[in-house]
């Protein structure tokens, strides 16, 4: 392959997974069949190169290619990640004509060399689930300590460049989590704080973030059952603050049976109590750029929602009218809205004055509704990112404090 065997653009992948492989300090290559990563290209790209060209566009910004080849077709099963537009919302987030047909086309082309066009940062959610030790190359830093710690799957979190070049190789390096001497835990820490619901998981995980930046934990205290939706959230948030991509939670996660051998009977290098002061630090740390009360848009989904908090919405908004002036947005997969709709729950939030987008966020697709000053959430990962990206100011908390803000226009909390 990396004689050109197989073409010029697998020749350009190996050539950058090498080179990237180097600098991991890896001794040799895996294979992989499992690729989530991201590369549709629109105008802010078309008028880097001057061109619209997909094989141009895919050179220059998939494999690093400073000259323009044929790409060839998928050699691993691969899919595409969250996008830049909700593809029947397109108007409602403000993008011209020529951005829906030129984000259009290239999605398309990923279609055609053998990419499946999931559009989300939650591949697991619609079919994308791989198995225990299975190794992948994922982009998203919520999904990979998903897919490492819940499954047990094996990926680092990955780049454009990486996932591009291990669709068209099915390699990867064999580095850092895919080996399984580095997936030990180094660092222990101690919930003294009852965690149970998606919004204090949420609220663990980004101090988790913040003390541990990018250590392996494992974690104790944990007393009751655990949904897969808060571990979700959880992710979220512990890499919003931080690069956690992988952690153990003993009779949770798919690779620690007690603390001592998710240590591997090693003494940890650390260990961490998180506290009631903790917990209203990292509360009203997330609050912070809020200067006010009154709230204009609430946004839910982040990462994307599945159907049980779609459900959930419906629920709170049915027979009810979100406030004249505030725009309700909730983010969910298209495949995962289809089924929203033939359930009826996408009748209901949008009877209510809300509406069900699929395929991108705010965050990702740096939109907002017109003239947003002040927006709730109960995503603490949209809530870190989004006052930076869009220049708003963020409120953050539960589902059900998000629901009432959009139907009275204020936040109380």
């Amino acid at each position: 392959m990396t004689e050109g065997d197989q073409g010029p653009a697998v020749a350009g992948a190996m050539d950058l997974l090498i080179r990237y492989g180097d600098i991991l300090g890896a001794e040799r290559l895996v294979e992989t069949n499992n690729v989530c990563g991201a590369s549709i290209y629109g105008p802010r790209h078309s008028r880097v190169l001057g061109t619209t060209d997909p094989d141009t566009l895919f050179s220059e910004f998939s494999l690093d290619l400073r000259s323009p080849v044929p790409i060839t077709p998928a050699a691993a099963h691969s899919c595409q990640l969250i996008g830049p537009r909700d593809h029947e919302n397109w108007e409602l987030q403000g993008l011209s004509a020529q951005t829906n047909d030129e984000i259009t086309r290239s999605e398309r082309y990923l279609a055609s060399i053998g990419v499946s066009i999931l559009n989300t940062c939650t591949p697991y959610q619609v079919g994308n689930v791989p198995g225990r030790g299975e190794h992948c190359a994922w982009m998203e830093s919520s999904a990979v300590p998903y897919i490492n710690s819940l499954l047990g799957a094996r990926t680092n979190t990955e780049g454009r460049e990486s996932t591009a070049a291990a669709m068209l190789t099915a390699r990867i390096p064999y580095a850092g989590l895919h080996l399984t001497e580095n997936r030990y835990a180094t660092h222990l820490v101690r919930t003294a704080v009852p965690i149970s619901t998606m919004f204090e998981w949420s609220v663990f995980g980004y101090w988790m973030g913040w003390h541990l930046r990018d250590q392996i934990p494992v974690i104790e205290g944990i007393t009751g059952p655990v949904d897969p939706i808060a571990l979700k959230q959880f992710g979220a948030a512990m890499n919003s603050s931080g690069d956690v991509e992988l952690y153990h939670m003993p009779g949770v996660t798919a690779e620690a049976t007690s603390v001592d051998h998710a240590l591997n009977g090693i003494r940890p290098e650390d260990a961490l109590v998180f506290e009631a002061r903790d917990f209203d630090a990292v509360v009203e740390h997330l609050n912070s750029t809020a200067t006010g009360d009154d709230i204009d848009f609430v946004m839910i989904g982040c990462p994307h929602a599945n159907l049980d908090q779609v459900r959930e919405v419906a629920r709170l908004l049915d027979g009810r009218r979100i406030k004249d002036g505030v725009t309700f947005w909730i983010f969910t997969p298209s495949a995962l809205r289809e089924v929203a709709r033939r359930s009826g729950w996408v009748d209901v939030i949008e009877r209510a004055g809300g509406r069900v987008m699929a395929d991108t966020c705010p965050a990702i697709g740096q939109f907002v509704p017109p003239g947003a000053k002040r927006f709730a959430t109960d995503s603490a990962k949209q809530v870190h990112y989004l006052p930076q990206i869009m220049g708003t100011e963020g409120r953050f908390g539960t589902t059900e404090a998000c629901v009432e803000a959009a139907l009275t226009g204020r936040w109380v909390a």
